[in-house]
């Protein structure tokens, strides 16, 4: 168990480190009492390399998070060698389907001198850059079937669950989204509606079409890139909720 004068050692480092990178990053320091937390994080540590190797040998007995608002994360814990300094880890994003990984190197982590300044500056310069490029083809491998959206366009893609998804550009789409029952994934950025109730989902579409077409936005519905059918663009609205009910006989 790490005693008092390491553990303040260690978040005392992560929150200069977390000042320091590039961007809005915070640091949460996990004593050795958040025991679950700690084993979760053991498990989306997303390194083959040196933090794994040191992770296989000595269980997690406290560690710092550094989060982004975009939900990019860093581990941040000790070394257990006879060298100064900690090692700094990327963290996998949670609730992405195995598949999102496939091809995608690990951006493993690396050890940081024990100077925060000296570690932000290592940081910056080699891991974040990784990490940002891995977690931007994990992100764009779970959309799937997904039609990424354009700034003046909204595409609302059939899923073969049933539902509607829709990966927008923009608060103000994405709001309109939300306002209709569409729900956010705060991983991969999509918005999802169910396809339990095809009336929700009418009406849905219906105020949609309406609301973006007043912000100059046009809404478009297509199938999964598994279905053969074209994307269309909608018409007026009361056409959407015609397509709709073609599709619920």
């Amino acid at each position: 168990m790490p005693d008092h004068e390491n553990s303040e050692r260690l978040a005392s480092y992560a929150d200069i480190l977390a000042g320091e990178l590039p961007g809005a990053w915070t640091s949460t320091y996990l004593p050795s009492e958040n025991k679950d937390d700690l084993i979760d994080l053991t498990d989306r540590v997303w390194d083959l390399d040196l933090v794994a190797d040191t992770l296989a040998e000595t269980a997690l007995q406290h560690a710092a998070v550094l989060s982004r608002p975009d939900g990019a994360q860093f581990l941040v814990l000790d070394r257990h060698d006879d060298r100064d300094g900690f090692l700094i880890a990327a963290l996998a994003p949670q609730n992405l389907p195995d598949e999102a990984y496939r091809a995608v190197p690990e951006p493993n982590g690396i050890a940081l001198v024990d100077d925060p300044f000296q570690g932000a500056e290592t940081v910056a310069g080699d891991l974040l850059a990784r990490y940002d490029s891995a977690l931007a083809q994990v992100r764009h491998n779970a959309i799937g079937g997904v039609q990424p959206s354009q700034p003046e366009r909204v595409v609302l893609t059939w899923q073969p669950d049933g539902s509607l998804a829709a990966a927008p550009v923009g608060e103000v789409a994405g709001a309109v989204l939300s306002e209709q029952g569409f729900v956010q994934d705060p991983q991969s950025g999509i918005f999802r509606l169910g396809g339990d109730d095809t009336t929700v989902q009418a009406h849905a579409v219906l105020a949609i079409g309406r609301q973006l077409d007043a912000l100059g936005i046009s809404t478009a519905l297509q199938h999964t890139a598994t279905r053969t059918a074209p994307t269309v663009t909608l018409p007026p609205a009361p056409a959407a909720t015609r397509a709709l009910a073609r599709r619920t006989r």
